[in-house]
């Protein structure tokens, strides 16, 4: 990438190296070489006072070959060790005439050359600091006191730089110090070079070290960018797993806990939304099931309404004056006005449990006497339908959870549907089935099976399949609406199925000691 933030982090990082090893090269070529000098003579400064501190009133002439020796051992480590030339020497003065009556080396012993090269030196440095006498330009005058100064010499004899010291020793003995250097710019030169390499070889070294480095941070916030886009696109089942406690971990932690919020917060729209749509669905069902109740009570009422007005207005006008006529008319009457108190009250037993007002009162009782109880209440409509019943009463209590007035309601509707549709050998058989937690209640009647293509439609409320036949027995088309509600209220199944001699009609019941399949609303 372009804008990549590991090639950044490598570009930084190489040119922090690169700026670092120039101001280095640039600090060797001027800055060093006075550094070095400061050192240097520091250095002589020190090795001056250890000379001194060796030699303090050491009378050469008058020690024994024992002590000179000892003397002699000290003073070469001094040199070796600071690799610093030691010379002593007894330098006798005339003040007069500004002349050197003697000088005479106690030390190194046996170095005549030496002795021969230096003497001339130490002649002037003695007659500068004694009687002002200049040097030459090959002198430069670095630091001094009162005892003793240092200088920086270039040796045209061996065409090189020398750090050099004489000072004062008691009793007349003086002490000469000389260090040699190469040119420190010489020194910068190789250095730089050495920079350069070295340089060269660490930017590289750097570079692999940075890709590796970088990587381990350029991965994480890629992971976090990718992160980003799956929220962006609305998936947060995605969550960064850091392990981290720095920056980034903190930064994944922050998106982590954004992910949790936002799911949490379109999961409440969405349910919100959900509800919302369900509400408007709701209110539009109820509308329509308003507008389709309005049409079908009005229709089912047309008819009792207009039989109740016209045998009223004959016993008005007095059609018939006879007493049974008159009898005749006030029992069509009553009847029309019973059936349609029947059909309301039922209509609006549906409706409430259409509408969830009907709240499901759960209990424990024995299906066994719901059963019986139906079949002792229709007992004469079988008589009546010369009707011949088959139900084996369980031995044993069939221990169900259900509303017990809602489940006699559907018992009812059965039995009284299989009564009002027997024919031919004209039998009713009423089972119960227990299986896996549940029981099965089925009724079954002889008779016309139902048209596959009405099967679905007869649960709807005031459908008939024969219309003629349902005005026939006074069926208003509500009695297999209110099973459908009730079942489904329970949350439990319920069905029909058609054979070739009749009609089955079947709910199923929860028998389980346990909450897990049981609706309380």
């Amino acid at each position: 990438m372009k804008h990549s933030m590991r090639i950044r982090l490598i570009v930084i990082f190489s040119g922090m190296l690169i700026i670092t090893i120039a101001c280095i090269c640039l600090a060797n070529l001027f800055l060093l070489p006075n550094f070095y000098q400061r050192t240097k003579a520091a250095q002589m400064k020190r090795v001056y006072a250890q000379a001194v501190k060796i030699c303090d009133d050491a009378d050469w002439s008058n020690l024994t070959a024992a002590q000179l020796s000892e003397l002699y051992d000290q003073l070469d480590v001094l040199s070796s060790n600071s690799n610093v030339s030691v010379y002593i020497m007894q330098v006798e003065i005339y003040s007069q005439s500004g002349k050197i009556a003697a000088l005479d080396y106690v030390y190194p012993a046996n170095s005549d050359r030496l002795q021969e090269v230096t003497r001339e030196q130490v002649e002037k440095y003695v007659k500068s600091m004694y009687f002002g006498v200049a040097l030459d330009e090959n002198c430069q005058l670095l630091s001094q006191s009162g005892d003793y100064k240092v200088y920086k010499v270039y040796d045209q004899r061996v065409e090189s730089n020398y750090i050099e010291l004489t000072g004062k020793m008691p009793r007349n003995y003086w002490v000469y110090l000389r260090a040699n250097y190469q040119s420190i710019q010489e020194s910068a030169q190789v250095s730089n070079q050495f920079l350069t390499h070295t340089g060269i070889v660490t930017v590289i070294i750097g570079i692999f070290v940075m890709l590796f480095i970088s990587n381990q941070y350029t991965k994480p916030i890629l992971r976090l960018a990718k992160h980003a886009r799956d929220m962006q696109e609305l998936n947060f089942s995605t969550r960064y797993e850091s392990g981290r406690d720095d920056e980034i971990g903190i930064l994944a932690n922050s998106m982590n806990a954004l992910a949790d919020e936002l799911e949490h917060t379109i999961s409440e729209l969405k349910t919100a939304n959900n509800e919302l749509q369900l509400d408007l669905d709701r209110r539009s069902q109820q509308e329509e099931m308003r507008q389709e109740f309005l049409a079908n009570v009005s229709h089912e009422l047309k008819t009792p309404i207009a039989l109740i007005q016209g045998y009223a207005e004959g016993l008005q006008e007095n059609i018939n004056d006879d007493p049974e006529s008159r009898e005749f008319y006030c029992e069509v009457i009553v009847d029309e006005a019973d059936k349609m108190n029947k059909m309301v009250k039922r209509l609006l037993d549906l409706n409430q449990l259409e509408f969830g007002n009907g709240r499901v009162h759960l209990e424990h009782f024995d299906l066994n006497n719901v059963l019986d109880y139906v079949i002792h209440a229709t007992e004469i409509l079988f008589i009546q339908k010369e009707a011949v019943l088959s139900y084996q009463r369980s031995e044993e209590p069939v221990m169900v959870w259900a509303d017990e007035y809602m489940i006699e309601e559907v018992v009812t509707n059965y039995v009284n549907n299989a009564l009002n549709h027997v024919r031919y050998d004209k039998k009713i058989e009423i089972k119960t089935i227990l299986e896996n937690g549940l029981v099965r209640v089925s009724v079954f009647n002889t008779g016309d099976p139902i048209p596959e293509e009405d099967l679905d439609k007869i649960w709807s409320k005031f459908y008939k399949v024969d219309k003629a036949h349902t005005r026939e027995y006074g069926g208003n088309g509500i009695g297999l609406s209110i099973v459908k509600a009730v079942m489904e209220a329970h949350n439990q199944a319920y069905g029909v199925r058609n054979y070739d001699n009749g009609v089955e009609f079947w709910f199923e019941l929860d028998v389980k000691n346990t909450v897990d399949n049981k609706s309380v609303d």
